[in-house]
């Protein structure tokens, strides 16, 4: 494999698991289960970047479960590996998942070391009930703590995650968590919608929402707070600084190559996806040439590479302008056009110039316009 591409490790590992979160993690953990997963993500770099290969990575992403956990020692011994195996470009890229429990003056000074130049947290409210709510186990105060050392002794390139239509949450306490968020003057913010999960706790609780009319109100509100703050959105969900976009989950919405490593780790690579398990000790053992790990595999035909592209496309505001796209697939998009024009006296949907892209009332129905526009793919 040769070229420029992004690499992402999924770090499972957590101090406790949230209400809400059904990603590929686990608090049932010690320092052996660590240092075997740690041997085993450095053995999986082995067989993917082989020695003479000519591999430039201009993104590398750590995400979980929490990284953090995982500590700072591990976290630099494993981008020691990568940078061995590759070429890591002099702007390249590197974001580490970070939660405020579990962040510290040292952590942050051996993410540094190691070259880390992004941090992400998770935040997600400024108010301390909403946290407990959710079964966040830091507080606030500890949040903007976390902040300060992150900025300290590692990095100003912050990115802060929030989220709206929380049990409880009312336009009131939303706003007061942006206004908090805004203060502590990250480069960059994540909004998200609360999803009730199936087999979550919460979810099981199944408790009393905002509703939709509410959260849509929500999200428009943050969105025009944030752009207020110098903050523009640029995907549905995201919001930034000048200068200061996620380059590596651009890669994602852009259909570019990354790779990933690790548990319920997925892949991008030559119009192919491919995945591996999700269970942390059958990953190990297939390390180990114990069992295979791969657990998806799929080849993406040409019309459905087209249309992934265009369903990640719309979702940034960005959009699709209509002379790139010709460019990039040898393709009118004038089929797609025809289904996005009726949008636009609504005001889900701008067209400039040949550029097309949702509004932030579209990205509130997002789902059904893109639905309605991929049809256009399945009647070709």
């Amino acid at each position: 494999m040769n070229g420029n591409l992004g690499v992402y490790f999924h770090i499972p590992f957590c101090r406790s698991k949230c209400a809400y979160c059904d990603f590929c993690s686990t608090s049932q953990w010690d320092d052996k289960l660590m240092d075997a997963y740690l041997e085993a993500l450095i053995r999986q770099l082995g067989d993917f970047f082989l020695p003479g290969g000519s591999y430039t990575v201009d993104t590398v992403y750590i995400g979980g479960g929490t990284p953090s956990v995982f500590g700072g020692k591990r976290l630099a011994k494993l981008l020691k590996a990568l940078e061995k195996r590759v070429s890591l470009t002099r702007t390249c890229e590197i974001t580490v998942e970070v939660n405020p429990e579990s962040a510290d003056k040292a952590l942050f000074k051996q993410l540094k070391s190691a070259g880390v130049n992004r941090i992400s947290m998770g935040v997600q409210t400024a108010d301390d009930a909403q946290l407990r709510r959710i079964g966040r186990i830091h507080s606030f105060e500890k949040a903007k703590e976390a902040v300060e050392l992150c900025r300290k002794y590692c990095t100003d390139n912050l990115s802060l995650d929030l989220i709206y239509g929380l049990p409880g949450q009312t336009m009131e306490s939303w706003l007061s968590s942006v206004e908090a968020i805004c203060a502590l003057a990250p480069k960059h913010i994540s909004c998200y919608a609360l999803k009730l999960e199936e087999g979550t706790p919460l979810w099981r609780e199944n408790p009393v929402l905002p509703d939709d009319d509410i959260q849509a109100d929500m999200y428009l509100a943050a969105v025009e707070v944030l752009a207020g703050k110098g903050y523009a959105q640029y995907e549905i969900s995201n919001f930034a600084q000048r200068g200061f976009r996620s380059r590596h989950n651009s890669r994602y919405w852009d259909l570019s190559d990354y790779l990933g490593f690790g548990c319920a780790a997925h892949s991008f690579y030559g119009g192919k996806r491919f995945s591996f398990t999700s269970d942390i000790h059958a990953y190990i053992a297939g390390m180990n040439g114990n069992a295979p790990i791969v657990e998806e595999a799929d080849e993406l035909a040409f019309n459905d590479r087209v249309g992934e592209f265009v369903m990640l496309a719309l979702r940034t505001c960005d959009g699709i302008d209509e002379n790139a796209f010709y460019s990039r697939w040898k393709r009118e998009f004038t089929p797609f056009a025809k289904r996005l024009e009726p949008y636009i006296a609504s005001g889900h949907v701008k067209n400039d110039a040949g550029r097309w892209y949702l509004t932030p009332e579209g990205f509130l129905v997002s789902n059904a316009i893109i639905g309605d526009v991929l049809d256009a793919v399945c009647q070709e």
